[in-house]
């Protein structure tokens, strides 16, 4: 049951809640558990019966597929927030489609799916915002991967560090090690670093560390190697 004051109101003020009656709210929230994941920890595995869907309060959770050779590819990195596997409320999907681990000591609500689901035969809103939520993560996919088959890797780091900047003034913090980012864009750490000292060499970005300052956009927008 779900009875601390500040995160009943966060779920509440989500999208996927804000829209629900009190009594169907108050039962979601009873059924809703509060899960507390230590950093390097695994919430679920690749696989597992998918029968709740979270919101993360704190920390970072990362999604990942693990290929049929051991490797680990980044999906998406999870901020406080955010929910994750929702959308395999209305799919035929039984199990989870990836794994979850916490990257830093994290706080989750973990909701009971079906209940929920059962509750939204008569909300329609919160179905629209489910599906406008859904077709936003459809997009950002579509794009990831047009940015991983069609694009050099040189082009992926600049993409990514476009995408990521805050537009005021160009600055970026990259909030998951270089692995993982190097994971998200299909390739080696090695490379990638690389890559940035290139771009760094060529007076294009500032780099300290994760914060990254990009100093001439357009020549970076149109850069080629």
């Amino acid at each position: 049951m779900l009875t601390h004051p500040s995160i009943v109101l966060l779920l509440r003020r989500h999208h996927l809640f804000s829209q629900l009656p009190e009594r169907i709210f108050e039962e979601v929230c009873n059924l809703a558990v509060l899960k507390r994941l230590p950093c390097n920890s695994t919430l679920m595995h690749q696989g597992d019966p998918a029968k709740r869907f979270f919101l993360l309060v704190s920390g970072q959770i990362k999604l990942y597929r693990v290929t049929g050779e051991g490797q680990e590819n980044l999906v998406e990195i999870i901020q406080p927030g955010q929910t994750f596997a929702e959308a395999l409320l209305f799919s035929q999907a039984k199990c989870y489609p990836v794994s979850a681990s916490a990257i830093k000591d994290s706080v989750l609500v973990s909701v009971e799916g079906n209940h929920y689901r059962n509750a939204l035969e008569d909300q329609p809103k919160v179905c629209l915002a489910i599906l406008a939520s859904m077709s936003i993560h459809l997009h950002q996919r579509l794009k990831d991967i047009d940015n991983l088959t069609l694009a050099s890797a040189s082009r992926r780091v600049i993409n990514f560090l476009l995408q990521e900047r805050d537009p005021r003034d160009g600055q970026l913090v990259l909030q998951v090690s270089k692995r993982l980012v190097a994971s998200k864009l299909g390739i080696q750490p090695e490379t990638f670093s690389r890559i940035l000292h290139r771009l760094v060499d060529g007076g294009l970005i500032a780099m300290e560390r994760r914060n990254i300052r990009i100093l001439a956009e357009d020549e970076l927008e149109a850069y080629q190697q």
